[in-house]
Parts: structure tokens; sequence; C-alpha cells
């Protein structure tokens, strides 16, 4: 069993930096919710990149069946999308887990909330994430999961900040490496507020002011 290596990540600097004005959606021209500046991945750019992902996990995994393991709670939105582009056979298991300690980054001490429902022995794995940032979470969620012994186990993000990273994951399959910014919607959240949002977003300097939740 082995965690696999390599990825094909769109670069930071190929994320597209809308030019229109704060506070309006880029393509409709909606104004956006009360606390987001501005969109940086619309809804189509995250589809297409999703059914881009798709491709590749169907093209190494011919003739598997996979489990996909969403982290809850910000993966939820991905692996639903996700799986829905697949071709490949694959069922969806969920874990949350909580990591504590600084009110503001993670400890990398890590506790179950919700575990899998089904034994993870024997199979093929795909942990599907939202955003690996710091990665202290998500290198004990591997730790966890490899003691389980998949026949393999490989990861899934749809966003990364490789600059934040403390604890180096290889990750196979990257949707989009972002700067240092902090991000919202398409699952992820601040303080639970725009997880439903489509698109991906920038939260304005009013709403970051008031501190930012702990280290993803």
């Amino acid at each position: 069993m082995s965690v696999a290596a390599g990825t094909q990540a769109a670069s930071r600097d190929s994320v597209p930096r809308h030019g229109g004005p704060a506070g309006m959606h880029p393509v409709t021209g909606v104004p956006l919710p009360e606390g987001i500046d501005r969109v940086l991945l619309t809804e189509q750019q995250i589809q297409t990149r999703i059914g881009e992902l798709a491709a590749e996990i169907d093209a190494a995994h011919q003739g598997h069946e996979i489990v996909l393991v969403a982290v809850l709670k910000g993966a939820f939105m991905v692996v639903a999308d996700l799986v829905r582009a697949l071709r490949t056979q694959a069922s969806v298991e969920f874990m949350a887990v909580s990591s504590y300690g600084a009110a503001r980054s993670s400890s990398g001490v890590v506790r179950i909330i919700k575990d899998l429902d089904r034994d993870i022995s024997g199979r093929h794995v795909v942990i599907v994430e939202d955003i690996v940032d710091s990665g202290l979470t998500l290198s004990w969620l591997v730790r966890n999961l490899k003691a389980r012994r998949p026949a393999s186990l490989e990861i899934c993000t749809l966003l990364r900040k490789p600059e934040a990273v403390k604890a180096p994951i290889p990750v196979r399959w990257v949707g989009f490496e972002l700067g240092p910014e902090f991000v919202v919607g398409y699952g992820l959240d601040y303080a639970e507020h725009f997880r439903g949002l489509p698109y991906v977003g920038l939260l304005d300097d009013a709403a970051d002011s008031a501190g930012r939740p702990s280290s993803r």
C-alpha cells in the first residue's frame, strides 16, 4: 500500500484574478454577498477542473472500484461533484476530524468526530479534501487510514496553499494552487458562513479583520 506522489496542479499564477470591480460577480455582474470582496474561482472554472480531475482519477484506476473518503465539513461539495463526474465505480465515505490547540492554528493533535462506516482494508482509497493548508490534520489522517491497510491511498484536493504547508504530504491530484489569501465558498466557511456559495471567493478586509478560524 502506498501513498502516491506526483501532482498535476494548476500553478498559483495560472489562477485567474478577475479584473472586474470588487463586490461584483465577474461573469453575471450580480453584487456579491456582504463580506465577499471578489470571486477568485468561478463556478465554471471549478466544474471544468473537477471534470479534469475525475478524468485523471479514472485513468489511474481503470478496472478498480474506489472509495472516496470526504473530509467534513468542507469537502462535501467537492466529493458530490467529483463522484458524479467519475466513470469509475466509486463509493463514498465521510470522516470528520477536529484538530485542537491554539485558537487560530492547527496543532496536529486530532480526534475523530465521525469515523468511516465501512472497512477499507484491501480497497483503493482516495481522500477528498476541499483545501490543504498547513497539512497537519491531513498528515495525521493519512497515517490513520494507512493503518487500516487499504490497497492504495491517494489524495485529491480542490485547493492547496503550498507556502502554508508545515507537514509535506504527497498529494496526487490538485485542482488549483493558491497564495496566502483566505478563501471561502464551495464548501469552505468563515465561522460557518459562506459554505453554500457556488464559487470560491476572497473575504473583504472588514470581515477578515474579525479574525480567522483555525488553519485548515
